[in-house]
């Protein structure tokens, strides 16, 4: 008997496969972040079910943690079955119950699938292959199980512990992995595992083994255009789409079927893309990938070689691209290209405790737009406290909030959650008030010579009304003793109101100001009644518009500096006819949890570190940079800079608020709200800032793309200079940008260099170091 994990577990569906225990399942299934999680997936964020953690209930262990047949180290005789029949779970609960109490199966798990199917883990019976198992354990039970069997490496999807059903303590107990090995049957027929004997050899090489060993030698046509065969005949669909349509779209992605003289090029990228939908399994690809009229030898070591090489293990963007193609063929190829630019990039599903607290009550399509709107109230509560930015300037929590999103999209979602983070002040607000009322009449009841009482000192109002005269807000700065103002408006015109002129010319500037620390702002008058002060600006504020409104309001000033001191979210429009999102309840509770963080903000002052917070900044200004120099996009990069001093602000705002501890869930939040606030100033105003600069010049609407992730794996100076026209790129040359590339280590020479005469047929290889640094572009 050999003592096993129970089983391994993945952070997500393309992460390492780790050895874990009971414990270690059991702790993350009780996770509240895993139960809200998938919440949103059942709400609609489909895209977020790749991002949710897996286990693999059939195998405990992995070489290298590479979970993949041929990497199997220790398999386990179970076997899990889908049923995709939804609301039958406690149906097939009892069937599976009743089954076991007469002998006729081991049930070891029963639990609720995140779209409401059911999961049921039986022990494979000695010598029972797990299509018969499936077959006659569907029949007992009365429903049919999904076809796609999961074979011995294959996961499952966690589910948070409220969706177990039932579980046999049989799960956890030793197995006689030994025993098993010897009998094991794959998912396709009888096929051992790796071993000893055979473990030099890969998965295309076992296969014609076994195909040489039993059955005649298949012809080129049985072998690559009937891409299945006896040995291991492969499924013919990857998602519901067949493998043959699949390769004739990426065909189309990498510049359509090669010449001859470039055909083993080809088949070595076509290859490595196709790792990703074929398990990277070099038999596999060799079964559906054409040879393209290559000899057989030379095809079978270009996909052995295209396998071998290292590459990230997240699904690259081509290979989306082709089967988002290939899903909504009206679309057209360039929208195909640029389609996850419309999609602003997900919310993690794990966020610092401060903010899963504020966005708990918020429905899940306004969670994003909440998320970021929330912390100019948050930093107004700081006092006399600064940060050093690693460019060793010093910096005050000077945020500011543009929510810009469609009528009727639901843009008040963030007024409760921000009326709760002020009540204190608000509280304090009132007081002060009053005094002031009260002074104001005492002063109104006097004839003009007598004598009138100073204006009381002390009267702190920090939130100041929209509609406020110049005058008045600059008193308010004056009468705040260092602290910030603040101000929520739901229409961006309120802004005008703040400028002693009454329109935006002024208005601007004061924005800028208040970005900046150490500014001052005020007037001088010379009437004795008139306000004559000169401040600091410290002033927070949430601006709430419509698209064209936002557009329209900042139209004069794209490239003067507003947009990029501000932090700009969004509100997704709902589908026509969607059901009505519904808010949680808000309450005594409510401010009880919220209390602590808001106390450690009143409390903080003078100057706070945190060395992870730093560390994060300079990674995400060279993670920036990056997707300049690959984008191509002057735009981009220049919003980035102030876009990362927000980020660092709000990482700061995080950090004392959680009584000065750094998370991995705040690393994870403020990187995605940087690319959220980039995400959403190229969507509205890229476009806008590009045409201003090349003076009136129209160019793409969507934002910047990455040049290199639009390119195939193995691309010619041509298809780049090519990619570059129709991205509309103007600044720098052809040559800078393949120089600059280069000399970065993301792209190498491919095959020997060529004569000048035709170095538009240079090809070029992306290298594993850029695969390894950017799994997601």
């Amino acid at each position: 008997m050999t003592d096993t994990c129970f089983t391994c577990i993945g952070k997500s569906h393309g992460a390492p496969a780790i050895p874990a225990t009971r414990e270690a399942w059991e702790k993350l299934r009780s996770e509240k972040w895993l139960a809200h999680m998938c919440r949103r997936i059942v709400a609609g964020e489909e895209k977020l079910k790749g991002k949710l953690p897996i286990w693999t209930p059939s195998c405990a262990a992995f070489k290298g943690n590479h979970r993949a047949v041929k990497d199997v180290l220790t398999p386990l005789p179970r076997l899990m079955l889908d049923f995709d029949q939804k609301g039958h779970s406690k149906e097939i609960l009892e069937r599976s119950l009743q089954l076991q109490e007469q002998g006729k199966w081991e049930i070891l798990l029963v639990e609720e699938s995140v779209r409401k199917g059911t999961h049921v883990l039986i022990t494979l019976p000695e010598g029972m292959t797990p299509q018969a198992a499936q077959q006659r354990f569907s029949e007992d039970v009365g429903f049919t199980a999904d076809p796609a069997l999961k074979d011995v490496a294959r996961c499952i999807y966690m589910v948070p512990a409220e969706n177990t059903l039932f579980v046999n303590e049989r799960i956890f107990s030793p197995v006689d992995v030994d025993k098993f090995r010897h009998g094991f049957h794959g998912l396709h027929g009888s096929r051992p595992l790796p071993n000893e004997a055979n473990a030099h050899l890969d998965d295309a090489e076992l296969c014609d083994k076994s195909v040489s060993s039993h059955q005649p030698e298949a012809t080129e046509t049985q072998r690559y255009e009937n891409p299945c065969n006896p040995c291991n005949p492969c499924p013919k669909e990857y998602a519901g789409i067949p493998y043959t349509h699949i390769i004739e779209v990426l065909e189309e992605q990498m510049g359509g079927r090669p010449d001859i003289g470039s055909r083993n090029n080809f088949i070595f990228s076509m290859a490595c893309h196709l790792r990703y939908i074929c398990n990277d399994d070099p038999a596999w690809i060799a079964q559906v990938l054409p040879t393209y009229g290559e000899e057989r030898d030379k095809f079978l070591a270009t996909v052995k070689s295209a396998c071998n090489r290292i590459q990230t293990k997240v699904m690259p963007r081509i290979i989306k691209r082709t089967l988002s193609v290939c899903k909504q063929q009206g679309e057209s190829e360039a929208d195909a290209q640029l389609s996850d630019a419309d999609t602003p990039p997900e919310m993690p599903a794990k966020l610092p405790p401060l903010i899963e607290l504020l966005v708990s009550r918020t429905p899940d399509i306004y969670q994003p737009a909440v998320a970021n709107a929330v912390f100019p109230a948050l930093g107004t509560h700081l006092w006399q406290t600064t940060f050093r930015y690693i460019d060793n300037t010093l910096h005050e929590a000077t945020l500011a909030t543009l929510l810009m999103a469609p009528t009727g999209s639901g843009k008040s979602c963030v007024n409760q959650p921000i009326d709760y983070i002020m009540a204190d002040i608000r509280e304090r607000d009132r007081e002060n008030m009053e005094k002031e009322r009260k002074w104001k009449r005492d002063t109104q009841s006097k004839g003009a010579n007598k004598d009138k009482k100073q204006r009381p000192e002390g009267i702190v109002i920090q939130e100041i009304d929209p509609d406020s005269t110049s005058a008045a807000f600059v008193q308010r700065m004056a009468d705040a003793e260092g602290r910030f103002l603040y101000a929520r408006m739901n229409e961006i015109q309120q802004l005008n109101n703040l400028s002693s002129r009454g329109n935006s010319n002024n208005v601007f500037d004061l924005l800028c100001l208040a970005f900046d620390y150490g500014n001052i702002y005020g007037q001088t008058r010379v009437g004795m009644g008139s306000v004559s002060e000169r401040v600091c600006v410290r002033f927070n504020y949430n601006v709430s518009t419509t698209i064209s409104k936002g557009q329209s309001f900042f139209r004069r000033v794209l490239t003067d500096g507003p947009i990029s001191r501000l932090n700009i979210c969004t509100i997704p429009e709902r589908a026509i006819g969607s059901e009505m999102p519904v808010y949680g309840t808000y309450g005594e509770d409510f401010a009880e949890e919220l209390k602590p963080y808001i106390d450690r903000l009143n409390a903080a002052r003078g100057l706070v570190e945190c060395p992870e917070a730093s560390d994060l900044s300079r990674r995400l200004v060279e993670e920036c940079a990056e997707f300049a120099r690959l984008s191509q996009s002057r735009v981009y990069e220049n919003l980035s800079f102030r876009a990362n001093v927000i980020a660092y602000l709000k990482a700061m705002v995080l950090y004392v608020a959680h009584g000065e501890v750094w998370t991995e869930e705040m690393e994870e939040f403020v990187r995605w709200s940087l690319q959220y606030d980039l995400w959403c100033k190229m969507r509205f105003f890229g476009e806008a800032i590009e045409a201003q600069e090349e003076g009136g010049t129209k160019l793409p609407a969507k934002g910047p793309q990455n040049l290199l992730d639009l390119l195939p794996e193995v691309f010619t100076r041509e298809e780049a200079g090519t990619m570059r026209q129709c991205m509309g790129i103007r600044s720098g040359s052809l040559r800078q940008m393949l120089g600059n590339w280069t000399h970065r280590g993301y792209i190498e020479l491919y095959g020997e260099e060529l004569p000048k005469q035709d170095v538009h047929r240079q090809r070029y290889i992306k290298t594993g170091k850029y695969l390894r640094k950017h799994p997601q572009r």
